[in-house]
Formats: structure tokens, C-alpha cells, sequence
């Protein structure tokens, strides 16, 4: 675990949240497990939530494991990398279906749009795509277009290029962002690590339709997994009362427990808002099964 979890807070938490663990633990422990049936007709419907005029699952499916992107020391991101062939991924998106889940967020890579194309062409269930562009701001109207071209339904603007705009004093950027993808018919969210960020874009009536607020601050180097910077995070959250927002790195890349995460994710954030979660099931493949059966658990859906 990450030196910056205090341990003192940690079983702090722990404590808050017996309760709801105590509930976790009082259902079919079978249902963790479960795996899609073949031949199964319908998922069981899955809550979800209203991303502007896009209705999507309240669990998202994330992406980062595709692309390495592990936000841990060592060389797990070329592990993912390598693991993640398009037929495992194709593979995750099936899966994922079958169990509920029907948006994916991803970057606008060339690779993927062809893949997530090539996907939906062959008859893929998940075919909700929540894009997240993050290249150079002189190009991020283009990059918006490539979204739209290669058939996202909403558009969040990457938070490391919302705090640059930000921390330059020159915010007004990203409102024009938010405008180019309404102009395209898309959903307009932004992203950010800060927990600052956001209330600032609601009180200047920035023209967006979600958020993703991280739940950690992996905006600068050492990246900081404090259980402070989830409650902060988590501040900002409730303090938006008219638009949803999805909490994404609620497992601190991979360094707190599901059950716990889940359970104070849960508690924590309303009916209108979501999360983004990816999964890395080489060693364990039933993640995706268990994470959707924690939601349920945690809604009671």
C-alpha cells in the first residue's frame, strides 16, 4: 500500500462503514461470482444515470488497463500492454454487457476507434462510448471531431488538460471545448485531479452536462492516494447537486481493498452520480463480476 494511506484513517473508515459491509455480507456471497450464463437473454437491468441526453450505466467501464496506463512503479503498465490484444479486450466489452454495463470510457486513439468500431460493426452489445480526448489544446477541436467521426455519444475533456487551462488563468478555454462538443450533438463533460476545479466551472456556468471528478490527486508527481484526498474529492461531489458526476480511481489504482471502495464510494455519492472502474483480470477472471456485484450490492439493484 502507498505510504501516503494513513493507517490511523484507513481503519477510521473501516469502522464508519461496518454497517454497509455488514449488509454486503448478509447477501448471496454466490452472487460475487456469478459470471454471465451462456445463452443468458437480458442482464439484469443495472441503474444508471443521465450523462446530458445519453442514459448510461451507473458503473462505466474504464479503459486504462488497455493502454498500460497502471499508475503503479514497476513494469505492470507494459504487462497490461501487452496482455490487452484486441481480442481480450473485445473480449471485456462482451462481458461487460452481459452483465449490465453498457457505456466504456476511452481516449480518441486511432486504435481504438478503429477497434471499437470494428466491434460495434460485428454486432458488440456495449455500444456506448464516452470519449476522452487529451491531446495538445491547440488541437483539442480536432481531436473533439475524431470523437464525434468515430461515433462517441458524450465527450470529457481529460483533466490534466483542464488544469493546465486552470492553473493558467486561462479557463475560459475550456468553456469553448464544452461548446465545440455540444455543437456536435455530444454530451459535454469535464474532467479533473483537483478538487477545486469543478465547483469553479458550476459557479461561472460552464455549459457542461457531467464531470468526472478523480478521487485522488494524480495531477503531479508523487502522485498522492491519501484517503484525504478521497474525502475532498468526495466534498466536491455532494457540493454538485444538479449534474451528475462519475467518480473514477475510487480503487486508488489498484491499492484499496473492492469491498471497501465500493462500500464508501457508495455511501458517499448520490443516486444521480456514477463510476468509472477498469479492470485487469489476467490473475483474477472474475474482477468484472465481482465489481458489478458490489454495485448491486451497494444500490441494492
Amino acid at each position: 500500500m502507498n505510504e501516503g494511506f494513513s493507517r490511523r484513517q484507513f481503519l477510521k473508515d473501516t469502522a464508519l462503514l461496518a454497517g454497509a459491509m455488514a449488509a454486503m455480507q448478509s447477501v448471496d456471497c454466490m452472487a460475487a461470482k456469478a459470471e454471465p450464463t451462456a445463452g443468458a437473454a437480458t442482464p439484469a437491468a443495472m441503474p444508471t444515470i443521465r450523462l446530458g441526453h445519453v442514459e448510461v450505466s451507473r458503473l462505466i467501464l474504464g479503459s486504462n488497463p488497455f493502454f498500460g496506463y497502471a499508475h503503479q512503479d514497476g513494469d505492470l503498465g507494459r504487462q497490461m500492454k501487452e496482455y490487452y490484444t484486441d481480442q481480450r479486450i473485445i473480449q471485456i466489452l462482451d462481458d461487460a454487457a452481459a452483465l449490465g454495463v453498457t457505456a466504456v470510457s476511452a481516449p480518441p486513439f486511432p486504435e481504438w476507434i478503429r477497434l471499437f468500431n470494428k466491434y460495434r460493426d460485428q454486432g458488440g452489445k456495449l455500444t456506448t462510448w464516452i470519449a476522452q480526448p487529451h491531446g495538445s489544446p491547440k488541437k483539442m477541436k480536432q481531436e473533439i471531431d475524431a470523437c464525434a467521426k468515430g461515433g462517441a455519444k458524450a465527450v470529457y475533456i481529460q483533466g490534466h488538460r483542464v488544469e493546465e487551462q486552470f492553473e493558467k488563468n486561462t479557463f475560459e478555454v475550456v468553456r469553448g471545448w464544452m461548446e465545440h462538443i455540444k455543437s456536435r450533438g455530444m454530451a459535454a463533460g469535464m474532467a479533473s485531479h483537483r478538487p477545486d476545479i469543478h465547483p469553479v466551472a458550476e459557479k461561472q456556468g460552464f455549459p457542461t452536462d457531467f464531470y468526472f471528478q478523480c478521487f485522488f490527486r494524480v495531477d503531479r508527481r508523487p502522485e498522492n492516494y491519501s484517503l484525504e484526498c478521497r474525502d475532498k474529492a468526495v466534498e466536491t461531489i455532494r457540493s454538485i447537486t444538479a449534474k451528475p458526476v462519475v467518480a473514477y480511481k475510487i480503487l486508488g489504482a489498484a491499492r484499496l481493498p473492492p469491498d471497501e471502495a465500493f462500500a464508501y464510494t457508495f455511501q458517499h455519492i448520490a443516486a444521480k452520480d456514477g463510476v468509472c472502474v477498469g479492470i485487469y483480470n489476467k490473475n483474477k477472471p472474475g474482477m468484472l463480476a465481482d465489481d458489478v456485484a458490489l454495485m448491486r450490492r451497494m444500490t441494492k439493484s
